[in-house]
């Protein structure tokens, strides 16, 4: 928290203070922490949100809390799980044809600590925190394409510094498992992607960003010994998306290259000095292959 209260003092609130009536916002895992956060920041200036969450029961909870202390109606709800890439593409397939989308922001993450195989044979982390994103993504980026001052916004964690780009075991299956270190080579695979998409996808601005450490379920869940040990200096869950907000919304962030990662409102540096966390472009390459090939083989072909 206090890397936030310092940064905060050089922050322009101007730069948030927007009506963003009439454009579209999608957020992913929109019904608690740092998406329901900036879901509802984006519904108090004007804007149209799509809340795209795994639990129904929680999600209308969610939705309701935002319609009702915003009073914008235009909030919509969608029930996808994002370790289920079958699920996305056919949410992605009938959203395109229903909706218009100027910002997708992916915020849907998990840290599972065993080994979990989804039923498609996945591994859950992976499942959700790669390709889950990278076919979200690329599904609707003909969408995106269409629309004015497009952007993409990916919540990963600092947690990535510590990995190197790793495509030879991309599901975890050798050696022991641990969980927060797959975790954060996800997260290092998000910063990778958002490159890659910035090279490739010149109308649409793509950023990638670490939240800080923050006081969210996930965080109480999925690191239990970490948050009893920081839980009094951990950020809000405002203070988390302020940063999402911020690139969804502000004028600044565009003025600024696409494909970057930021920490509270700045671009910041994706390796740390010294660290042997280069990878060679090559690697860099043969991951959005994979990724292509995976998300490939579960699109469903529809008639006609």
């Amino acid at each position: 928290r206090g890397g936030y209260e310092s940064a905060s003092k050089h922050f322009n609130p101007a730069d948030v203070e927007v009506d963003v009536a009439g454009r579209s916002f999608l957020v992913t895992g929109a019904n608690s922490g740092i998406g329901k956060a900036t879901a509802k920041e984006i519904a108090r200036r004007g804007g149209t949100v799509h809340l795209v969450c795994r639990n129904k029961e929680r999600a209308e909870v969610a939705k309701e809390e935002i319609v009702t202390e915003t009073g914008n109606q235009n909030i919509f709800l969608h029930i996808v799980d994002i370790s289920n890439p079958k699920e996305i593409w056919k949410f992605a397939e009938k959203f395109q044809k229903e909706h218009k989308l100027n910002v997708l922001i992916n915020n849907a993450g998990c840290m599972v600590n065993n080994r979990v195989l989804t039923e498609d044979g996945l591994e859950k982390n992976f499942a959700t925190n790669t390709l889950g994103t990278y076919i979200m993504t690329t599904a609707l980026v003909p969408l995106l394409e269409k629309a004015a001052d497009a952007r993409v916004i990916t919540v990963s964690s600092g947690g990535m510094l510590v990995q190197k780009l790793n495509i030879s075991d991309l599901q975890s299956g050798s050696g022991p498992f641990d969980g927060t270190m797959v975790y954060a080579q996800n997260k290092r695979q998000q910063v990778v992607l958002t490159e890659q998409w910035a090279k490739a996808h010149r109308n649409i601005h793509f950023s990638v960003m670490h939240p800080g450490w923050a006081d969210t379920p996930a965080v109480r869940s999925s690191m239990p010994d970490f948050y009893e040990r920081m839980k009094n200096s951990l950020r809000t869950e405002d203070q988390g998306a302020d940063t999402v907000l911020w690139l969804a919304v502000s004028a600044e962030a565009t003025k600024l290259p696409s494909g970057l990662f930021f920490q509270d409102r700045q671009p910041v540096p994706t390796h740390l000095p010294l660290a042997y966390t280069h990878s060679p472009p090559e690697d860099e390459e043969k991951l959005m292959e994979v990724l292509e090939e995976f998300s490939q083989k579960f699109k469903s072909v529809s008639p006609g």
